[in-house]
Parts: C-alpha cells; structure tokens; sequence
C-alpha cells in the first residue's frame, strides 16, 4: 500500500528493523521469543511479516510465513493494548493472510483467540503446553551427542523435515548456527537419532526444536543441552499430544505455565509427531 489517509490503518510488509517493536510486543505478552529469532524467521520468508500502521506509528503486527507451495504458518498476531477494539487487528489479518494463497495455514493460538481462529476456518490439532523451571545440570555428555556439524546440514535437515509439515532448510541453516543457539545432534553409527537446540530470552533458555525417536534419545539431549544453564529457568513448549514428552519435562521438575492450540485450516503432509518432544517455536512453528 502506498498513500495513507491520517487516522486511517496502513498494512504493510515489516522489515528486520520492525523486528524489535514485534519480538517487545510479544515479550509484554508472555510469549517470550528468543532474543534472536528474528534473523532466521526472515531467512525463511523476508516477505512474510506484516505491520500495521496510523500515521506512521506502529499498531499491529502479523507473520504468515511460507515454507513450500503447500504450508505457511501464521504468528506474531498482535495489537497495541492501547488500540484494542477498532478493527486494526483484522485488517492486518487479512492482507496478511493472502500471502499464503491457498496453502494450508498453521498457528499456534492462545486460549483467548481459539474461537476466533475457528470462525476464520482453522481446526484444532492437539493443546502444546508451555513448562518451565529451573533445570540441574552438570551430566557428563554421552559420547553419541555432538554438535550438528557432526551430522551435516543436510542430514539435520531431512530428519527434521519427517517431523514437520514441510521442509525448511533456510530456516534450519539460519537458526542452527545464529549467535547464542547451542545446537545438538544424537548420532549413533552414523545415523541421527534425535537434536535440539537451546537459544536465549528474556531472563529464560528456550529449547526447540527437540525432535528425537525415543524419550530415551530426548532425555540425552535434553540433558545435555541444559548441562551448563547455571540457574537459569528453562522452556519448552510441549504437544500434549506426545505423552511421552509431557513426561520428560515433569521428570525434569518443570511445571506448566502457559498453553496454546495448534490449529490448521486444512490438511497437512504426514509427519513423525511422536518425534516431537518440543516445539521449535509458536512463532513458525
């Protein structure tokens, strides 16, 4: 969009520098991204991201980010508290989520907006439950974990592509190697048997993805990603879905804090969920 009327809402595209409106937004809301997702999450679609604006001042933000001709994920779904009410919201929501053409459209919903998002054609899929706590460490790391490098990016890779709706090398290339994000793979004879990765918040760690074939290669990374986090509270968001990741996080003393719902308007491709023992991040997915 080009001309805007005084007072009246312009939609469009956001850029890196929006970036630090967007990610303080959703930090005053409890969401917690990582200090540097942004980088990654532009890798994979630059063209994905959406702010609304009066006058200049930003409103409202969205990201309906595509990975293939078949599957986008929709996030950062925000509005200033103090312009609540008006409309904004849904005006950003629908320029937006033309982006994704008619590709199925993931999110990762609030309680709050859940029927919102059914009215608007999304379904649910399973409840991901957010835990957190303080982590003890100090395990000495089993000789099959090491770095992702060990494993290549191309084997990362397509062991995450069977786990995830689509394939997305752009973002893995990024967010595996980005500044702070310590990133571990579980190789046993040559073969990739689970990883994660461990990225810095706001005074949190976040992990994700874990992606893994048993709780038993889940609880090795886990552990070893969190051997040297001082203190620090750790988060993971969980499918509710995969009991067994439920499991690891409670046996690791975690507790519960904050839930959201994994809706889809439509059908997505096969994938491993039971690998699933956390979600890489409720901004993409």
């Amino acid at each position: 969009m080009t001309d805007s009327v005084p007072g009246e809402l312009t939609v469009s595209r956001a850029t890196p520098d929006d970036w630090r409106v967007v990610s303080g937004w959703a930090a005053d809301e409890g969401w917690n991204p990582g200090l540097r997702d942004g980088a990654s999450f532009f890798a994979q679609d630059p063209e994905g991201f959406f702010m609304g604006r009066i006058e200049g001042e930003p409103v409202s933000a969205i990201s309906v980010v595509n990975y293939d001709e078949v599957y986008a994920f929709l996030g950062c779904y925000l509005v200033r508290p103090d312009l609540r009410g008006h409309g904004h919201g849904l005006a950003t929501w629908r320029t937006a989520l033309a982006h994704a053409g008619n590709r199925t459209v993931g999110l990762d919903g609030v309680v709050a907006q859940q029927n919102n998002y059914r009215r608007s054609g999304f379904e649910f899929a399973h409840r991901t439950i957010r835990y957190s706590g303080t982590v003890l460490g100090g395990a000495a790391r089993p000789a099959q974990i090491l770095p992702v490098e060990a494993a290549g990016l191309r084997a990362i890779t397509a062991y995450d592509a069977a786990s995830y709706p689509a394939d997305r090398p752009r973002f893995l290339e990024s967010w595996l190697t980005a500044p702070g994000h310590r990133a571990l793979a579980r190789i046993v004879d040559g073969r990739i048997t689970g990883y994660g990765v461990l990225r810095p918040a706001h005074g949190a760690l976040r992990i994700g993805p874990l992606f893994a074939d048993t709780r038993a290669d889940a609880e090795e990374l886990f552990d070893a990603l969190t051997a040297e986090t001082d203190g620090v509270p750790v988060v993971i968001d969980v499918p509710e879905s995969q009991p067994h990741a439920v499991a690891l996080a409670e046996t690791r003393g975690m507790k519960p804090t904050f839930e959201t719902a994994r809706m889809y308007t439509g059908p997505v491709r096969e994938m491993a969920a039971e690998r699933v023992f956390g979600v890489t991040t409720l901004e993409l997915g």
